[in-house]
C-alpha cells in the first residue's frame, strides 16, 4: 500500500511539472525560487538564488510574468523593479517576520533623531519602508553598499545580527534597529558544539543573520550564494551549515560527494516552505495572487533598489 501510495504522489508531481510547464509557455512566464524553497520548487526554476540574483533577474527579464516563489517582500521588490510585468506569489500568507520588525512610522522617528544619517535597509523590508531608505542592500552585498553611501552615520534597519556583522567592515557610525530572522537567530554556539563534537572534520559555514556569537565561530561566514560557492570550490569534504536548510538543495547538487549537515534540525524557515507544486499551478491558471505596490511607493522603492543594484 505505501508503495503504491508513493506511485501515485509522484506521478501527480509529474502531472503538476507537465501543468506548469504548459502554463509557463501560455503566459510566457518564468519562476523565480529563493534557495530557501522547498526542493519541488527549485527543481522547476528558471532562476534559483537569493534575494539580490532574484532582484536582478526580476529587473532584467522579457517574460511577461513573473512567479515568484519566496516571501512577499521579495514579490514587491520584483514588482517595483518590473512595473510592467505581472507578479504573482503562490501563497500570499508567505510573509517574513522580520521584515514586520520595521515599519514607516519609526524608521521616520529614528530618522529625525539621526538627520544627517542615510538609511541602508536590507532587503528584507516592505516597500513601505524601502521607500523611506537611501539604498536598499542583501546580506551579498552589504557591506560593500554601506561603504559606498556617502555618510559618516548609517541607520541600518532591520537586522540587528547583520548589521553587527556589517559594522565590522566599516569606519561608518552604523545605528542599528532590533529586529532579526526567527530562524537564524534561533541557532545557537550549543548547537554548533555538539555538532562539531558529533563532526570534528566539518567547517562551520555561516550566515551572518545568525548571532554575533555562532557568526564569531565559523570557519566562512557569508550570505547563501557565498556559502553555496565556497562549499563547491572548498578541498573540504564535509561542512556544518548555519544557514536556512532549503540551501541543501544547492548545495547537494553542486557537490553530490560532500556531507552537508545542518547545524539544527530547526533552520527551517516556515513562511518560504508555505508554497509547493500545486500553488504554482494554480497561481498561473488564475492569474492571483498578484503583487500590487501604490505607484508614489514604488517611485520611491525603485531608486533605493536600483541605487544598490549600481553598487559594484
Amino acid at each position: 500500500m505505501e508503495a503504491l501510495a508513493l506511485e501515485r504522489k509522484e506521478e501527480q508531481k509529474r502531472e503538476l511539472k507537465e501543468r506548469i510547464a504548459q502554463l509557463k509557455k501560455e503566459r510566457n512566464a518564468i519562476i523565480l525560487a529563493h534557495y530557501y524553497q522547498r526542493d519541488e520548487i527549485q527543481e522547476i526554476a528558471d532562476f534559483r538564488g537569493d534575494s539580490f540574483l532574484l532582484a536582478q533577474k526580476a529587473a532584467t527579464t522579457d517574460a511577461e510574468v513573473i512567479v515568484f516563489c519566496g516571501v512577499h517582500f521579495m514579490g514587491e521588490s520584483a514588482k517595483i523593479l518590473a512595473p510592467n510585468k505581472t507578479v504573482l506569489i503562490p501563497d500570499e500568507r508567505a510573509g517574513c517576520p522580520m521584515a514586520d520588525m520595521v515599519n514607516v512610522d519609526g524608521l521616520r522617528a529614528l530618522k529625525k533623531q539621526h538627520p544627517n544619517a542615510k538609511v541602508v535597509a536590507y532587503i528584507n523590508t516592505s516597500a513601505d519602508v524601502k521607500s523611506e531608505t537611501d539604498i536598499c542592500c542583501t546580506s551579498a552585498n552589504a557591506i560593500k553598499v554601506i561603504n559606498s553611501v556617502d555618510s559618516d552615520e548609517i541607520i541600518w534597519v532591520p537586522d540587528k545580527n547583520l548589521g553587527d556583522y556589517v559594522s565590522k567592515f566599516t569606519d561608518k557610525k552604523v545605528i542599528i534597529w532590533e529586529g532579526y530572522c526567527n530562524t537564524h537567530d534561533m541557532l545557537t554556539v550549543k548547537d554548533v558544539e555538539e555538532m562539531r563534537a558529533l563532526h570534528p572534520n566539518a567547517q562551520f559555514v555561516v550566515h551572518p543573520e545568525c548571532r554575533p556569537e555562532v557568526v564569531k565561530l565559523g570557519d566562512f561566514v557569508g550570505s547563501t550564494t557565498a556559502i553555496i560557492k565556497y562549499c563547491k570550490e572548498s578541498d573540504c569534504q564535509e561542512f556544518i551549515v548555519g544557514t536556512e536548510d532549503g540551501t541543501g538543495y544547492q548545495l547537494r547538487l553542486d557537490s553530490p560527494n560532500k556531507q552537508f549537515h545542518f547545524a539544527t534540525k530547526y533552520l527551517v524557515c516556515p513562511n518560504m516552505k508555505v508554497n509547493n507544486l500545486k500553488k504554482v499551478a494554480r497561481c498561473l491558471e488564475t492569474m492571483q495572487p498578484q503583487i500590487y505596490v501604490p505607484p508614489h511607493i514604488a517611485e520611491q522603492a525603485k531608486a533605493s533598489l536600483e541605487r544598490m543594484l549600481q553598487v559594484k
